[in-house]
Protein backbone atom coordinates (compact mmCIF):
# COMPACT_ATOMS: atom_id res chain seq x y z
CA UNK A 1 0.00 0.00 0.00
CA UNK A 2 0.79 3.24 -1.13
CA UNK A 3 0.78 6.27 1.61
CA UNK A 4 0.11 9.96 -0.47
CA UNK A 5 1.59 12.77 1.61
CA UNK A 6 0.42 16.20 1.64
CA UNK A 7 2.37 18.56 -0.61
CA UNK A 8 4.10 20.83 1.63
CA UNK A 9 3.26 24.75 1.61
CA UNK A 10 6.64 26.24 2.66
CA UNK A 11 8.86 27.88 0.06
CA UNK A 12 11.65 26.28 -0.77
CA UNK A 13 14.66 26.66 1.29
CA UNK A 14 16.58 29.73 0.50
CA UNK A 15 19.90 28.21 -1.36
CA UNK A 16 21.46 31.37 -0.40
CA UNK A 17 21.46 30.89 3.26
CA UNK A 18 22.82 27.55 2.89
CA UNK A 19 25.64 28.45 0.59
CA UNK A 20 26.73 31.94 1.03
CA UNK A 21 27.87 33.77 -2.10
CA UNK A 22 29.47 36.90 -0.21
CA UNK A 23 32.12 35.26 2.32
CA UNK A 24 33.34 38.30 3.89
CA UNK A 25 32.06 40.94 1.35
CA UNK A 26 34.43 39.95 -1.17
CA UNK A 27 32.36 37.79 -3.84
CA UNK A 28 30.05 41.28 -4.70
CA UNK A 29 32.87 43.69 -4.49
CA UNK A 30 35.29 41.37 -6.91
CA UNK A 31 31.90 40.90 -9.08
CA UNK A 32 31.00 44.58 -9.27
CA UNK A 33 35.24 45.60 -10.15
CA UNK A 34 35.09 43.32 -12.83
CA UNK A 35 31.54 44.75 -14.19
CA UNK A 36 32.94 48.13 -13.92
CA UNK A 37 36.33 47.26 -15.80
CA UNK A 38 34.34 45.88 -18.70
CA UNK A 39 31.76 48.70 -19.11
CA UNK A 40 35.12 51.10 -19.30
CA UNK A 41 36.79 48.84 -21.94
CA UNK A 42 33.01 49.08 -23.89
CA UNK A 43 33.76 53.24 -23.79
CA UNK A 44 36.94 52.96 -24.52
CA UNK A 45 36.65 50.94 -27.86
CA UNK A 46 33.65 52.89 -28.78
CA UNK A 47 35.40 56.07 -28.20
CA UNK A 48 38.26 54.87 -30.58
CA UNK A 49 35.74 53.89 -33.50
CA UNK A 50 34.55 57.13 -33.08
CA UNK A 51 37.82 58.74 -33.25
CA UNK A 52 38.89 56.59 -36.11
CA UNK A 53 36.15 57.30 -38.60
CA UNK A 54 36.13 61.22 -37.85
CA UNK A 55 40.62 60.80 -39.12
CA UNK A 56 38.88 58.77 -41.87
CA UNK A 57 36.74 61.63 -42.59
CA UNK A 58 38.94 64.57 -42.37
CA UNK A 59 41.47 62.65 -44.64
CA UNK A 60 39.02 63.09 -47.40
CA UNK A 61 40.29 65.23 -50.28
CA UNK A 62 38.84 68.42 -52.40
CA UNK A 63 39.48 66.06 -55.49
CA UNK A 64 37.34 63.37 -53.86
CA UNK A 65 34.23 66.13 -52.93
CA UNK A 66 34.19 67.02 -56.63
CA UNK A 67 34.21 63.95 -57.74
CA UNK A 68 31.32 62.99 -55.66
CA UNK A 69 29.57 66.26 -56.97
CA UNK A 70 30.33 65.14 -60.69
CA UNK A 71 28.09 61.69 -59.67
CA UNK A 72 31.46 59.81 -59.90
CA UNK A 73 32.36 56.74 -57.24
CA UNK A 74 35.88 57.16 -55.82
CA UNK A 75 37.50 53.80 -55.10
CA UNK A 76 41.17 52.94 -53.45
CA UNK A 77 42.85 50.74 -56.12
CA UNK A 78 43.28 47.92 -53.12
CA UNK A 79 40.09 47.33 -53.02
CA UNK A 80 39.93 45.90 -56.50
CA UNK A 81 42.22 42.94 -56.68
CA UNK A 82 41.93 42.97 -61.21
CA UNK A 83 44.66 45.17 -61.47
CA UNK A 84 45.24 43.89 -64.62
CA UNK A 85 46.65 46.88 -66.99
CA UNK A 86 49.69 48.71 -66.82
CA UNK A 87 49.55 52.57 -67.05
CA UNK A 88 52.81 54.37 -68.23
CA UNK A 89 52.83 58.22 -68.08
CA UNK A 90 55.30 60.47 -69.60
CA UNK A 91 55.62 63.97 -68.45
CA UNK A 92 57.50 66.77 -70.48
CA UNK A 93 59.16 69.79 -67.88
CA UNK A 94 59.16 73.17 -70.20
CA UNK A 95 62.58 74.42 -70.43
CA UNK A 96 61.19 77.98 -70.05
CA UNK A 97 63.41 79.68 -67.45
CA UNK A 98 61.51 78.62 -63.66
CA UNK A 99 59.72 76.17 -65.42
CA UNK A 100 60.65 72.98 -62.65
CA UNK A 101 59.66 72.58 -59.58
CA UNK A 102 59.53 70.56 -56.22
CA UNK A 103 56.20 70.02 -55.95
CA UNK A 104 53.88 66.54 -56.21
CA UNK A 105 52.39 66.52 -59.23
CA UNK A 106 49.29 64.02 -59.98
CA UNK A 107 46.77 62.90 -62.21
CA UNK A 108 43.35 61.80 -63.30
CA UNK A 109 42.54 59.67 -66.56
CA UNK A 110 38.94 59.75 -67.39
CA UNK A 111 37.28 57.70 -70.60
CA UNK A 112 34.28 59.74 -72.24
CA UNK A 113 32.23 57.86 -69.73
CA UNK A 114 33.40 59.68 -66.94
CA UNK A 115 35.35 56.45 -65.48
CA UNK A 116 39.18 56.43 -65.13
CA UNK A 117 42.09 56.42 -62.40
CA UNK A 118 43.47 59.22 -59.81
CA UNK A 119 46.74 59.08 -59.38
CA UNK A 120 47.91 61.27 -56.55
CA UNK A 121 51.76 61.26 -56.63
CA UNK A 122 53.54 60.09 -59.68
CA UNK A 123 56.86 59.91 -58.55
CA UNK A 124 55.89 57.71 -55.67
CA UNK A 125 53.31 55.82 -57.30
CA UNK A 126 55.87 54.47 -59.98
CA UNK A 127 59.16 56.52 -60.98
CA UNK A 128 60.79 55.05 -63.43
CA UNK A 129 64.31 57.06 -63.78
CA UNK A 130 66.05 55.79 -60.86
CA UNK A 131 67.60 57.04 -56.78
CA UNK A 132 68.80 60.62 -57.30
CA UNK A 133 66.83 61.90 -60.02
CA UNK A 134 65.35 64.86 -59.62
CA UNK A 135 62.18 64.89 -61.11
CA UNK A 136 60.10 67.85 -62.93
CA UNK A 137 63.15 69.65 -63.75
CA UNK A 138 63.45 72.18 -66.19
CA UNK A 139 63.73 70.37 -69.96
CA UNK A 140 63.19 67.02 -68.25
CA UNK A 141 60.89 63.74 -69.83
CA UNK A 142 59.99 62.03 -67.05
CA UNK A 143 58.50 58.27 -67.11
CA UNK A 144 56.19 56.52 -64.85
CA UNK A 145 54.72 53.48 -64.77
CA UNK A 146 52.71 51.19 -62.22
CA UNK A 147 49.85 48.69 -62.35
CA UNK A 148 45.96 49.69 -61.95
CA UNK A 149 42.35 48.14 -62.89
CA UNK A 150 41.59 48.32 -66.39
CA UNK A 151 39.27 51.56 -67.33
CA UNK A 152 36.18 50.56 -68.93
CA UNK A 153 37.21 52.81 -71.87
CA UNK A 154 39.91 54.53 -73.29
CA UNK A 155 41.98 57.72 -71.67
CA UNK A 156 40.52 60.92 -73.28
CA UNK A 157 40.52 63.46 -70.37
CA UNK A 158 42.82 64.54 -68.20
CA UNK A 159 43.02 66.87 -64.91
CA UNK A 160 46.84 67.83 -63.90
CA UNK A 161 47.62 68.58 -60.39
CA UNK A 162 49.88 70.07 -58.35
CA UNK A 163 50.21 70.21 -54.49
CA UNK A 164 51.68 73.72 -54.56
CA UNK A 165 54.69 72.61 -52.17
CA UNK A 166 58.60 73.09 -52.20
CA UNK A 167 60.74 75.83 -52.24
CA UNK A 168 59.50 76.43 -56.17
CA UNK A 169 55.82 75.44 -56.65
CA UNK A 170 55.33 76.89 -59.91
CA UNK A 171 55.28 74.31 -63.01
CA UNK A 172 55.68 74.44 -66.48
CA UNK A 173 54.31 71.57 -68.51
CA UNK A 174 54.51 70.62 -71.71
CA UNK A 175 52.67 68.03 -72.60
CA UNK A 176 51.30 64.63 -70.86
CA UNK A 177 50.87 61.01 -73.08
CA UNK A 178 49.67 57.66 -70.75
CA UNK A 179 49.69 54.66 -72.35
CA UNK A 180 47.33 51.65 -71.28
CA UNK A 181 47.47 48.34 -72.10
CA UNK A 182 46.55 45.14 -70.30
CA UNK A 183 46.04 41.55 -71.05
CA UNK A 184 44.16 40.58 -74.62
CA UNK A 185 43.50 44.21 -74.85
CA UNK A 186 44.93 46.54 -77.44
CA UNK A 187 47.38 49.68 -76.34
CA UNK A 188 45.21 53.00 -75.68
CA UNK A 189 47.59 56.08 -76.21
CA UNK A 190 46.68 59.48 -75.85
CA UNK A 191 48.64 62.83 -75.57
CA UNK A 192 47.87 65.63 -73.62
CA UNK A 193 48.93 69.07 -74.53
CA UNK A 194 49.21 71.18 -72.10
CA UNK A 195 51.83 74.27 -72.47
CA UNK A 196 50.43 75.80 -69.39
CA UNK A 197 51.78 77.21 -65.86
CA UNK A 198 50.48 75.35 -62.92
CA UNK A 199 51.53 78.09 -60.25
CA UNK A 200 49.73 80.69 -57.97
CA UNK A 201 51.71 83.47 -59.55
CA UNK A 202 51.48 83.00 -63.30
CA UNK A 203 49.35 82.80 -65.72
CA UNK A 204 46.15 81.55 -65.48
CA UNK A 205 46.84 81.32 -61.81
CA UNK A 206 45.76 77.85 -60.88
CA UNK A 207 47.56 74.71 -60.28
CA UNK A 208 45.84 72.14 -61.94
CA UNK A 209 45.36 71.76 -65.95
CA UNK A 210 42.64 70.54 -67.40
CA UNK A 211 42.54 68.69 -71.01
CA UNK A 212 39.65 67.15 -73.20
CA UNK A 213 40.10 65.43 -75.96
CA UNK A 214 36.91 63.05 -75.67
CA UNK A 215 34.00 63.43 -78.70
CA UNK A 216 31.51 65.75 -77.63
CA UNK A 217 28.92 62.87 -78.55
CA UNK A 218 29.28 59.88 -75.97
CA UNK A 219 29.57 56.26 -76.20
CA UNK A 220 26.01 54.64 -76.65
CA UNK A 221 26.87 52.67 -73.60
CA UNK A 222 27.49 55.68 -71.20
CA UNK A 223 23.95 56.83 -72.00
CA UNK A 224 22.49 53.23 -71.17
CA UNK A 225 20.12 53.41 -68.45
CA UNK A 226 21.71 50.13 -67.35
CA UNK A 227 25.16 51.43 -67.11
CA UNK A 228 27.24 51.40 -63.98
CA UNK A 229 27.81 54.91 -62.81
CA UNK A 230 31.17 56.14 -63.38
CA UNK A 231 33.63 55.33 -61.21
CA UNK A 232 37.27 55.97 -60.27
CA UNK A 233 40.05 54.17 -59.10
CA UNK A 234 42.96 55.83 -56.53
CA UNK A 235 45.99 54.32 -57.08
Amino acid sequence: MVLLLPRSQNPPPDLHHHFPIDRGGKGPSRLGRLERASSAMAKLSCLLIVSFAVVAALAATDDDAAAAAEGITVAEASSDPENKCVYTIYVRTGTIWKGGTDSVIGVTLLGADGSGVRIRDLERWGGLMGDGHDYYERGNLDIFSGRGPCMRQAPCRMNLTSDGTGPHHGWYCNYLEATVTGPHLGCAQQLFTVEQWLATDASPYRLYAVVDNCNKAKDAAADDDDADEPRVTVL
